[in-house]
């Protein structure tokens, strides 16, 4: 899966689309297709970018 998650970059704000209890999360690093992020309500969590396109939060 490519599209937004490829222009993540360490220090940009995302959401997960299927969590948005996890509130807002800031991208720590991305390796490949592993995403790791720091979110609000549930810490540092790594992200498979083959099965979640995280979205970037522009507003924050």
């Amino acid at each position: 899966m490519s599209g937004l998650n490829d222009l993540l970059e360490p220090g940009m704000l995302v959401r997960h689309p299927d969590r948005p209890d996890w509130g807002l999360g800031q991208v720590q690093s991305r390796i490949g297709e592993r995403i790791t992020v720091t979110f609000e309500h549930a810490g540092k969590v790594v992200i498979d970018g083959r099965q979640v396109q995280l979205v970037p939060d522009f507003e924050a």
